[in-house]
């Protein structure tokens, strides 16, 4: 009996012992599959640069950038410029505003005087061009009194309407002042040293910001008419990124068209803002995004995807996780553009029918091996925590792969829809550039005008007008305006 006691006992203790050490073996491996995840993320991080991610190239490591590694596939064409590729150099102007000529002075063989009315036998010619002394001039305006004959009364004359101060700055100083600030992002004070250094011209950094506001209110018809403009646009190009304002973060909103360019500024940057900026509301045409959610929620109109974006993300996967399936997405998608493209070289305006077929069957193989691929997780969430299971990045990009199959493939069928998103990142980038030069803004006055005044330059740039003419078209009471109706 007491030995039956001792082994129930004895026995009691080995399945407590047991129980034990299967929690600390559940507990290790728990630790071991999230160091392993840790681990994972940190090498895909590692492994991260501006080549297969939206990182910019600043963000590279050490700022090496990598050996460039181009996405398009190879041609036979040899790098460079083509055969029958027409150069380009310095032309010789017929009409030339300054003649110096090099006459000699005495005989280079017997040393005899050349008088200077000898007729030269032949003349060499070597042009150089050249900016000419810069300084600024004084206008002065003087309005004549003329007493009448007849009568004898005295008659005034009058200064031009724009003429208001006893001393003032003129059009050309204006336009030069805009044009160095939201042309080419010099700040204010650098913009004023430069006037000072180049032109001699004293200037206070107070009466720029007045040019700059002045040319902001002149140009407000001009952008707004660029924005209904766009909003009748059958393509249209979205994007989004974020800048400062005294310190705090905003948002510059852009829509956008191969001849259009529209930027608003906003303190959100989800449905809110756009809804109050009003474009996309009332938009019915095709919007090329790179797939953010708010995007998504305006159903009146058709989505397409910047393939770019994609490309960047594939190859990620393939460098860093070795997806089978983001290769072959590559190749499916670099294809079907080559095609396209080929087609259009050739005057054609769709795809066959059977191309068409091929390609999306491609597609949908491989989506399906991607999704085999990268499995749902089978654990639950952490308890306490609320939401959806966590997936991998593989995953979340072959369900967008899959859920927007339309979106992604829309530049196959409609040959006017382009390949990826580069026209909206483009003009994007000027905020970004302005950023590096000038810094945030100090009010929010200042990021409206840059927007306004962004808008209607990078607008006249893509129609091919002279900017410094429409700039200085907003100090002589007769803007130019851009057109508004694809040629």
């Amino acid at each position: 009996m007491i030995i039956m006691e001792e082994l129930q006992r004895e026995n009691e203790r080995l399945k407590q012992e047991n129980q034990e050490l299967y929690d600390l073996l559940q507990q290790v491996t728990a630790r071991l599959t999230a160091a392993e995840e840790t681990i994972k993320q940190l090498r895909q991080q590692l492994g991260q640069n501006s080549r297969n991610s939206n990182w910019p190239s600043s963000r590279d490591k050490s700022r090496q950038k990598p050996k460039p590694k181009s996405l398009r596939p190879k041609t036979e064409r040899k790098a460079g410029g083509q055969e029958g590729h027409e150069g380009h150099t310095l032309k010789f102007n017929p009409e030339p505003d300054v003649i110096e000529k090099h006459r000699p002075k005495q005989c280079a063989h017997c040393q005899a005087a050349l008088a200077e009315e000898l007729v030269a036998s032949d003349i060499a010619k070597r042009q150089v061009l050249d900016l000419p002394p810069l300084g600024y001039i004084t206008i002065e305006h003087q309005a004549e009194t003329i007493v009448c004959p007849g009568c004898g009364e005295a008659t005034v004359g009058e200064f031009p309407s724009d003429v208001t101060n006893p001393v003032q700055y003129g059009s050309q100083v204006k336009r030069l002042a805009v044009y160095l600030r939201h042309e080419q992002f010099v700040p204010y004070e650098r913009e004023r040293q430069m006037l000072a250094d180049l032109f001699e011209l004293p200037i206070s950094t107070g009466s720029l910001q007045n040019f700059v506001a002045t040319a902001a209110s002149h140009v407000q018809p001009a952008t707004e008419a660029i924005k209904e403009a766009v909003i009748e646009a059958e393509i249209a190009h979205a994007d989004e990124t974020g800048f400062y304002v005294k310190g705090q973060r905003c948002w510059l909103h852009t829509v956008s068209t191969t001849s259009l360019t529209y930027y608003e500024p906003h303190p959100k940057r989800g449905k809110k803002a756009t809804n109050a900026i009003g474009i996309l509301p009332q938009f019915n045409g095709t919007l090329v995004h790179d797939a953010w959610a708010t995007y998504f929620k305006y159903q009146c109109l058709l989505h397409a995807l910047c393939n770019a974006h994609h490309l960047r993300d594939l190859t990620a996967l393939v460098e860093n996780d070795q997806q089978q399936w983001a290769a072959m997405m590559i190749a499916c998608l670099l294809a079907a553009k080559q095609l396209v493209a080929t087609a259009w070289q050739a005057g054609e305006t769709e795809l066959p029918v059977d191309y068409l077929e091929r390609i999306h069957q491609l597609y949908d193989a491989i989506v399906a091996s991607g999704l085999e691929e990268n499995p749902l997780p089978n654990a639950p969430p952490p308890s306490g925590k609320r939401g959806r299971r966590k997936k991998s990045k593989a995953r979340n990009l072959v369900e967008r792969f899959d859920k927007h199959k339309s979106a992604i493939l829309r530049f196959i069928h409609d040959f006017n829809v382009p390949f990826d998103n580069n026209l909206a990142e483009r003009d994007i980038r000027m905020m970004k550039v302005q950023q590096k030069i000038s810094g945030c803004f100090r009010s929010w006055d200042g990021a409206q005008q840059f927007c306004r005044l962004r808008s209607y330059i990078s607008t006249i740039r893509k129609q091919g007008l002279n900017v410094w003419e429409a700039l200085g078209s907003l100090f002589e009471g007769d803007v130019l305006m851009p057109q508004l109706t694809p040629a």
